[in-house]
């Protein structure tokens, strides 16, 4: 059996340290009256101490020796481009009508269904680690206008979705999400097929019976995430609007998708695998042996720190010179 460096550090720091606890310990007895009081006693915490820190020089020992001699993770600027045939899609249409800037949303119906909108695609995209991911959004109210097209970089597409006023573009009338699928459907249909997820981000609109347009090869999955209060309505333009639950179900269920009220869950990474064209972040979030040494050697570090803080005030009960009470 091969033992490796780290380990051997680990065990040679841990004879050392225990070494020289012992001739501390033997030096310690001879004055332990001067130190410890008449009785030369101390508590029964400290008995313990030369255990701990012998255990913390070893694990600080093993941390650093594995960080020293792991491979460097380099994070680099440039992008490599793609061939355009194994580019995968994630094709965003978002509701950018009046209502979306209602304040019902969240946990505590504290932010708007565009803040809450924003926040189910920045969680989704940072569960995704598909460096062939390309984003394209798509803006919806009485009509749709194409605002990104296959686009690599993040903060692009979050900037669009923070806030900014999209409706303005649009003259002012009724939602039509139709529109926007048929705008999608246009873009998506000169991608491969199975390369692209769908998602639908919306407080609901009225579905016409006949009208869908039909999606190309191209579209894989199909997620729709609706946003807003779905029991409480909120009055805009002299009407009540809330979540339509049941035209965004029927989306849904016309496009052979599935849907989920986003209005305080974010999407399970189990529905994002079930759509099949998206890759989550299922390894980047264990720990790797990086950050185990890391944490060891942090949490190793500060013990070996608070030791002599603990020692100065818990060694003994014994305080030379007079008692408090005593007058001098």
């Amino acid at each position: 059996m091969v033992i490796s460096t780290p380990i051997l550090m680990a065990i040679g720091s841990a004879l050392l340290a225990a070494g020289a606890e012992l001739l501390h310990s033997r030096r310690i007895r001879r004055v332990r009256h001067l130190a410890f009081g008449p009785r030369g006693r101390f508590s029964a915490a400290v008995q313990a101490i030369p255990v701990l820190r012998t255990l913390f020089f070893a694990a600080l020992a093993w941390a650093l020796t594995t960080l020293l001699l792991l491979n460097p993770k380099a994070h680099r600027s440039e992008v490599t481009e793609v061939n355009s045939r194994d580019r995968r899609h994630l094709l965003v249409v978002l509701d950018v009508s009046p209502s979306m800037k209602l304040k019902d949303s969240g946990e505590n119906a504290g932010i708007t269904r565009t803040e809450r909108a924003s926040r189910l695609v920045e969680s989704l995209l940072k569960r995704t680690t598909d460096n062939k991911l390309h984003i394209s959004l798509v803006a919806v109210y009485n009509g749709a206008k194409p605002v990104v097209e296959e686009s690599r970089d993040l903060e692009v597409i979050l900037n669009f979705l923070d806030g900014m006023d999209m409706s303005s573009v649009f003259p002012v009338g009724k939602t039509q999400l139709l529109t926007g699928f048929e705008e999608a459907a246009r873009i998506a249909r000169k991608w491969p097929a199975n390369s692209a997820t769908l998602l639908l981000v919306s407080d609901g609109d009225s579905v016409p019976a006949s009208g869908m347009p039909k999606m190309p090869p191209s579209i894989g999955g199909v997620l729709v995430m609706g946003v807003g209060n779905p029991t409480k309505g909120s009055m805009i333009d002299g009407r009540q609007s809330r979540q339509d639950v049941g035209a965004l179900q029927q989306i849904a269920s016309r496009l052979g998708g599935q849907y989920h009220d986003g209005n305080v869950r974010h999407v399970p990474s189990a529905a994002l695998d079930k759509l099949g064209s998206l890759k989550t972040n299922d390894d980047g979030l264990k720990l790797t042996l990086r950050e185990y040494a890391l944490i060891t050697a942090v949490a190793s570090g500060l013990g070996l720190a608070l030791l002599p803080v603990f020692l100065h005030f818990f060694a003994t009960p014994f305080q030379p010179g007079p008692p408090l009470n005593q007058p001098t």
